[in-house]
């Protein structure tokens, strides 16, 4: 199987039609995190098989809860899962932050490889950044436990607006209040079970 139709079934798994603008801009991301992280160490993946699994179809499938409004993505990383909601919604306006100057390198370099006009690349940390505006979702996917992430962020959310936290089996450890809403990510992968927990700003 090509790397090409493993993206593309995988996402039909998870209920999404990707166009070919998308598996190409995708694709050719993977391959440049590859490229970079042999000299970078971005990420603990080593070939594409295991990116298109483990970043790019985990990424894609918090995809039908991104709503509209600005959107921040913490800890971004190499990018994940922010640089995949830029590609795969064009016209919503995301912000990848990470505090890490290499990796903030890598995004900026991948948002001019793919002309990515819709996303923003932030070199912070996230509770010293005080953008002009705040944001009306904020995702996070390896950052910090939930509360932590909410004390650290809880400046940068819009009222009304709503965080979109990617969570693993560790979900069990973390101290979730009555407002949190939680969905089991149908992500065909070998990460083991995937978690998005929402929570809305009141």
């Amino acid at each position: 199987m090509t790397i090409e139709t493993q993206l593309k079934q995988g996402a039909k798994q998870i209920g999404i039609e990707l166009e070919e603008i998308q598996v190409a801009k995708l694709l050719q991301y993977l391959e440049l995190i590859i490229k970079w992280n042999k000299t970078y160490n971005l990420s603990a993946i080593r070939t594409p098989e295991q990116g298109v699994e483990q970043h790019l179809l985990d990424s894609l499938s918090i995809i039908s809860y991104i709503g509209r409004g600005d959107l921040l993505d913490i800890g971004s990383g190499a990018g994940l899962p922010g640089i995949v909601i830029a590609i795969m919604k064009p016209n919503l306006s995301v912000s990848v932050l990470d505090t890490v100057g290499k990796k903030c390198r890598f995004m900026q370099y991948v948002k001019t490889q793919l002309k990515l006009k819709n996303l923003t690349v932030v070199n912070q940390r996230v509770e010293s950044y005080q953008p002009a505006q705040c944001f009306s979702q904020i995702t996070s996917r390896a950052f910090a436990e939930v509360k932590k992430t909410l004390d650290l962020s809880a400046h940068l959310l819009c009222d009304n607006g709503k965080y979109l936290l990617m969570k693993g089996a560790n979900i069990t450890q973390e101290n979730l209040s009555k407002n949190t809403r939680q969905h089991v990510l149908n992500v065909p992968s070998s990460l083991g079970r995937r978690f998005l927990i929402e929570i809305m700003k009141k």
